[in-house]
C-alpha cells in the first residue's frame, strides 16, 4: 500500500488535531451482555471518583481537547476523523483482526471519537460480547449514539468519562482500546492505573498512537504529541502493566500489546 507523503500528512493533522481524548467518570457497566438483550445506547452516569490524583502529576497537556469541546467542534472534525485517507479509519479492519478478540470478550473502546473503529470491534465480539465506547467530549457521545443506532449496534453502550478515569467498573472488561488517544491523555499516571483497575486480572491494553520521532515526524507532530514510543512504554509500564509486544502494521502509527497482570 503505498504510503501518504509528509506533506499530506502534515496537511490531515493539522487539519483534524489528531482524535479526541479519552477519559472517564466513574460508573459500572456491569458484566457481558446476553444475546437477547436490548440495544443500549445510553451514557453511564458517573458517581464520585475513586481515582486519587497523583499529588505530584500535572496537566501533561493543557487545553489539547478545548477545540473539540467548542459549539459544533465534533461536527466540524467529523468529515476528516472519518476520511479514508487517514491511515487508522482505511486500515480499520486490520487494526481490529490484530487486537485479537474472540465472541463474548467486554472491550472498552476508549476515546471512541465519532465511534469509527467501535463497530468493527462490535461485529468481532458478537451478540454476547460488550463494547463500551468511552469518551468525554458530549458532541461525540452524541454522533457514537446516532451510529449505534442507525447501525443497530445492540451490543455497544456509550460512555461518558472525565479526565482522570475510564469510567468503567473494576474489572469489567477483557480488552482495553486505545487508537490515536493516548496523546490526548491530560492526566496520563492518573488515567492509565483506571485502565488497569477496569481490566479483569490477565486482561490485554492495546496502545495505537501516532509516531514521534524527531527528524522524520513533521513539525506538526512534534509540536502536538507529546511523547514518542519509548516513553510511552514506560508510562504504561509504570501503571502496572507488562509490555508483551510491538505488531508491525502500521506506518504513521505503532501498535503496542500490554498485559494486566
Amino acid at each position: 500500500m503505498p504510503s501518504l507523503s509528509k506533506g499530506l500528512r502534515s496537511f490531515f493533522f493539522i487539519a483534524l488535531v489528531c482524535l479526541p481524548a479519552c477519559a472517564a467518570g466513574t460508573a459500572n457497566p456491569g458484566k457481558t451482555a446476553p444475546a437477547a438483550s436490548p440495544a443500549r445506547t445510553v451514557d453511564l452516569q458517573s458517581t464520585p471518583s475513586s481515582t486519587e490524583p497523583a499529588e505530584d502529576e500535572r496537566n501533561a497537556r493543557p487545553g489539547i481537547n478545548d477545540h473539540y469541546f467548542q459549539p459544533g467542534g465534533p461536527d466540524r472534525y467529523r468529515a476528516v476523523l472519518e476520511a479514508e485517507t487517514r491511515e487508522i479509519v482505511r486500515r480499520r479492519g486490520d487494526i481490529v483482526d490484530a487486537i485479537g478478540l474472540r465472541k463474548g470478550m467486554a472491550v472498552a473502546d476508549i476515546g471512541a471519537g465519532t465511534g469509527v473503529l467501535t463497530g468493527e470491534i462490535a461485529a468481532r465480539v458478537g451478540a454476547r460480547g460488550r463494547v463500551y465506547a468511552v469518551d468525554i467530549v458530549p458532541g461525540f457521545l452524541d454522533l457514537i449514539r446516532s451510529r449505534v443506532e442507525d447501525e443497530g449496534l445492540r451490543n455497544v453502550t456509550v460512555v461518558r468519562g472525565k479526565e482522570r478515569e475510564t469510567g468503567l467498573g473494576p474489572g469489567s472488561i477483557d480488552v482495553a482500546f486505545m487508537c490515536d488517544t493516548y496523546h490526548h491523555l491530560e492526566f496520563p499516571q492518573t488515567y492509565m492505573r483506571s485502565v488497569f483497575r477496569s481490566l479483569r486480572p490477565g486482561g490485554t491494553l492495546v496502545v495505537v498512537d501516532m509516531k514521534r520521532d524527531e527528524g522524520e515526524s513533521s513539525p506538526g507532530v512534534l509540536r502536538h504529541v507529546r511523547a514518542g514510543k519509548a516513553i510511552v512504554i514506560g508510562e504504561v509500564e509504570q501503571a502496572g502493566f507488562v509490555f508483551l509486544s510491538e505488531t508491525e502494521l502500521l506506518e504513521q502509527n505503532y501498535y503496542l500489546h500490554f498485559r494486566r497482570p
